[in-house]
């Protein structure tokens, strides 16, 4: 990055562009309002990001390096039981909907549904964010081992249970209400003490 452009004004636009793209989505955020949440003029986005894309590339980017001390560590503080640190870090993404009245859930969720046919770049910082997700839960279901049945597949059960969270949000999203999301929830967490029954 060159000395011209502090790394102020760079963070204000990348954090400008990740409130934008959650609440409005991507195609629906103009530069024009970017410069405005960031409090910066065009030849400062210009200079850091030539396109748009670039930009949603740095965001892309931050959400994936970002996904533990933004998401994990205080979805996680004070949870030491493995299982429910997963439910704990579905409730932080409840909590980001009761916040914002049913209009933020997961961000790379919305922009995976936005963006049909991204190019590469794009698609491929897509997929490590939701890998990221994953193996942080899959972390969790591996330490759980010992009391799930032999054989588990902890990654499938990783992407199942990002899944449930991605669709709860999707129809809390669209219903403007929690019911879809706690009744996802509720059923997953039926569904692991089921498997956990059923350890041997």
């Amino acid at each position: 990055m060159s000395d011209q452009l502090t790394p102020s004004t760079a963070d204000r636009l990348v954090f400008a562009a990740m409130t934008l793209f959650a609440e409005k989505g991507y195609g629906s955020t103009s530069v024009a309002d970017i410069l405005r949440e960031a409090g910066a003029n065009s030849g400062s986005l210009y200079h850091a990001f030539p396109t748009k894309q670039d930009l949603l590339l740095e965001v892309l980017r931050r959400y994936r390096d970002g996904i533990g001390p933004m998401l994990l560590a205080p979805a996680w503080e004070g949870v030491t039981d493995p299982i429910e640190r997963i439910f704990a870090l579905l409730a932080a993404y409840r909590n980001m909907l009761l916040r914002t009245e049913c209009l933020y859930g997961c961000p790379i969720g919305s922009l995976a549904l936005e963006l049909h046919e991204p190019d590469p770049p794009v698609r491929e910082l897509l997929a490590a964010n939701f890998d990221g997700w994953t193996n942080a839960v899959k972390a969790c279901l591996d330490a759980a081992k010992t009391r799930l049945p032999k054989g588990a597949d902890t990654h499938a059960l990783s992407q199942f249970i990002l899944t449930v969270m991605e669709g709860g949000v999707m129809q809390a999203r669209t219903h403007r209400n929690l019911k879809a999301y706690d009744a996802s929830v509720a059923g997953l967490r039926d569904y692991l003490k089921l498997l956990q029954g059923g350890a041997q």
